[in-house]
């Protein structure tokens, strides 16, 4: 596979932990709100990164980086996923994956082989066809996510489920079904919509939900994961 981007040092990107976050290239979803769409549509428009560069980066940094997160893009479209997290958690780095858990069987794997630490997992809409189908751009098999979902909650691992709210997809009864559906959940994280760099043109000049909104969409997911926080700011992207 091409590593096409790396953040060499990230305060944000793993609750707690300081890390690198390598970003690999291409996806099964065309979400419109997605803000990494270049890598999707045009991965050639990035320098291609040697895993041996970054290796050598967290050969020097291991006294200060954490872990390493694996995002895009869409990791787990790849078959050599499993070498990319071995090689990295036999450098002694925690590894954690960022999903749209459209690929339970490797999520599974990942997690059988115990080469990851933690997941995030993205809950595009209410788990219905119509309205998936709607927020990840794409004809989706809503078996699959429901599936990894269950996969998570009963593996033992650390993980939370996101869910980047769209006020044009993304309703409060949405949100409040989604919560419902992952009932008991470890961590429910609400993420503010950053319009600026949508995919969709017709999203970018759309309005995040404002504070006051998502407090009420938070409390409406708190009556199932009381675990349920809010990322980002109304302010950051606009």
């Amino acid at each position: 596979m091409d590593i096409k981007g790396l953040v060499e040092v990230s305060f944000v990107d793993w609750d707690g932990k300081v890390a690198s976050v390598i970003f690999l290239p291409g996806c099964n979803f065309r979400c419109p709100m997605c803000h990494n769409y270049r890598l999707i549509t045009n991965p050639g428009e990035f320098e291609s990164i040697p895993l041996e560069r970054i290796l050598a980066f967290l050969a020097k940094r291991k006294d200060f980086i954490d872990g390493v997160v694996i995002t895009g893009g869409e990791p787990t479209i790849y078959a050599d996923l499993p070498d990319l997290c071995r090689t990295i958690k036999n450098s002694g780095f925690v590894v954690k994956l960022d999903t749209n858990g459209y690929n339970p069987e490797m999520l599974k794997r990942l997690i059988d082989e115990k080469l990851i630490d933690y997941v995030a997992m993205d809950i595009k809409s209410a788990i219905v066809k119509e309205k998936y189908d709607l927020a990840a751009g794409a004809d989706v098999d809503v078996a699959k996510i429901k599936e990894s979902i269950e996969i998570l909650m009963k593996s033992g691992i650390d993980y939370e489920f996101r869910t980047t709210v769209v006020p044009a997809i993304n309703s409060v009864q949405d949100i409040s079904e989604i919560a419902r559906t992952i009932s008991g959940a470890r961590k429910f994280v609400l993420q503010y919509f950053r319009p600026g760099g949508a995919m969709d043109p017709a999203l970018r000049k759309t309005k995040p939900a404002s504070k006051e909104e998502m407090d009420a969409i938070l409390q409406a997911a708190r009556e199932h994961v009381k675990n349920t926080v809010i990322r980002g700011s109304p302010f950051v992207g606009i």
